[in-house]
């Protein structure tokens, strides 16, 4: 018998109405599309790094980035 626990409650999906059925579907449903999206928006995050780092590159005019006596800065 397939069950769900709600707050501590454990509820017989054998038993529900097809509008408690329905609500879970829902339910389910949100639950997938918000880890989807936390999946997307990481791979948002990602490249907001990389876009930031380039950008900081490429805002260091070339003959500055290497420092007087050979030694190469690091842009942080």
């Amino acid at each position: 018998m397939p069950s769900i626990n709600i707050d501590g409650t454990n509820y017989d999906l054998d038993n529900m109405s097809q509008a408690a059925k329905g609500q879970l579907a829902s339910l389910q449903f949100v639950e997938r599309e918000l880890q989807r999206l936390g999946s997307e928006a990481a791979v948002y995050q990602t490249a907001k790094v990389a876009y930031i780092k380039a950008l900081k590159e490429a805002l260091v005019p070339p003959d500055m980035l290497t420092a007087p006596g050979g030694d190469t800065l690091r842009l942080g």
